[in-house]
């Protein structure tokens, strides 16, 4: 009988038998196999049967050290092979073997620009094919490894360029916010230049928008609408971290009639980290720094009717002066409710007019009742230190209040008051997807 050994195949993913070397059965009292040795696998388990004997393989052991033989005679590549003919970048990249005397067992193509094309390699190593879009208008190599029949490895490199595309649509990407340093509540947006419902073209845009940042965190895009997607960490940035946000879209197609253009790349950073926390029924905000507790604040929120928001939203601004009148927030001019106010040291939270500001009118409320129309008022000495002390992308939490919570979107930042899942449902890749660390992106990355 013939004894076998199983070894997997690089990437095919298959289990394939390979026989012992006929004088090294021999030696054993093995009865001889009729096909040719794997001189691996042969001297590995020979080394393992006879000890520390000295063990001598055959001379294929030379294809160990040898160099890989030209294998152009064994593959067939789908696209043209030189020449001035580019490759349509609509059709899939294919690389197959010419007879059953060789196998694939690895196959990389990449673009001028680094980007990898993601690939399938069947199982007999017979074909390989591309599974992730290329690039118009790029030069691409593509490495082929084969090995034939008696294990030995050969290597084809090719090189081809992609046609430009004949569609004249394309899509611009415009990261936010601006670069500088934030707060570690601070979303990254992407503003896309024309809207994408389909989900297998949302797919493709969002596989192209890498986020990185140091210290490394768990993160994932959620589509706001159309046009717009945000990125958050499953936690709050570090503090102190660096982070990066950059497009690998520029010539890949996306739909029908509509490809990737350009998009300017941006770097972020992350100061400490800075929590405001209000308690809207104790009337009082304790502010910490990385954790630590640096202030608690009397404070007055929003009034029946006029409720301030609960939930997380993310400092947006500052403005030292505004001047807040009540027809903003649609209270008629004249009526009881109605006010015009100069505001000192006003940090921004909503876009709909909610902010932490100087409200001396109020002090004899503060910290005990809540007066306001929806804002967090204090006194204007507490005001300057909270202006003094916060950044945009600050965190700016409000529990126990009558109001509703704060919108995820369209009114600032309320991204943190969805939940992981839900944040991750949001996105194109990972919903309906296992929660953990993101997936390495294949192709265009």
């Amino acid at each position: 009988m013939n004894h076998t050994v199983f070894f997997r195949g690089a990437r095919a993913g298959v289990e394939r038998p390979t026989v012992l070397d006929p004088s090294g059965l021999r030696a054993l009292g093995l009865s001889t196999p009729h096909r040719r040795v794997r001189t691996v696998a042969s001297c590995a388990v020979l080394v393992a049967a006879l000890g520390a004997g000295t063990v001598a393989c055959s001379a294929d052991d030379k294809q160990l050290t040898a160099e890989p033989y030209d294998a152009a005679g064994q593959v067939a590549f789908s696209g043209p092979a030189g020449g001035s003919r580019k490759a349509d970048p609509d059709k899939p990249l294919e690389i197959t073997t010419k007879g059953s005397e060789s196998r694939i067992t690895d196959v990389t193509a990449v673009d001028a620009t680094g980007r990898y094309v993601a690939g399938e390699l069947a199982a007999d190593g017979s074909r390989w094919h591309s599974t992730s879009p290329l690039a118009a208008n790029a030069h691409y190599t593509v490495r082929v490894s084969t090995e034939n029949e008696d294990g030995a490895p050969g290597r084809k490199v090719l090189a081809f360029d992609t046609s430009r595309p004949t569609a004249k649509k394309r899509l611009d990407v415009t990261f936010g916010p601006k670069a500088g340093e934030y707060g570690v509540g601070q979303p990254v947006t992407a503003e896309l230049s024309a809207p994408i419902k389909d989900k297998a073209s949302r797919a493709v845009v969002e596989r192209a928008l890498k986020v990185d940042s140091t210290p490394a965190v768990e993160g994932a895009w959620h589509w706001v609408d159309d046009k717009q997607l945000h990125f958050r960490p499953k936690e709050y940035w570090p503090a102190h971290a660096t982070i990066q946000a950059h497009a690998n879209l520029d010539g890949i197609k996306i739909g029908d009639r509509m490809w990737g253009g350009e998009a300017k790349p941006l770097s972020l950073s992350t100061g400490d980290r800075v929590v405001a926390l209000t308690d809207a029924a104790a009337h009082t905000m304790r502010v910490y720094r990385n954790d630590e507790e640096i202030n608690e604040i009397p404070v007055t929120t929003g009034k029946p009717g006029f409720e301030t928001r609960n939930g997380v939203k993310v400092v947006l601004g500052k403005e030292y002066f505004v001047r807040m009148r009540g027809t903003s927030i649609g209270i008629s001019e004249g009526s009881a409710d109605s006010y015009d106010l100069p505001v000192y040291y006003a940090t921004r939270v909503t876009w709909s007019g909610e902010y932490v500001h100087a409200a001396p009118w109020s002090t004899g409320s503060q910290g005990s009742a809540n007066v306001s129309h929806g804002c967090t008022g204090m006194s204007t000495a507490n005001a300057a230190w909270f202006f003094k002390n916060v950044r945009p992308g600050d965190i700016v939490k409000v529990e126990n209040s009558e109001g509703d919570t704060m919108d995820p979107f369209g009114n600032g930042f309320g991204d943190w008051n969805l939940d992981w899942d839900k944040w991750r449902s949001g996105s194109a890749l990972l919903g309906g997807t296992p929660d953990g660390p993101r997936p390495a992106d294949s192709g265009n990355g």
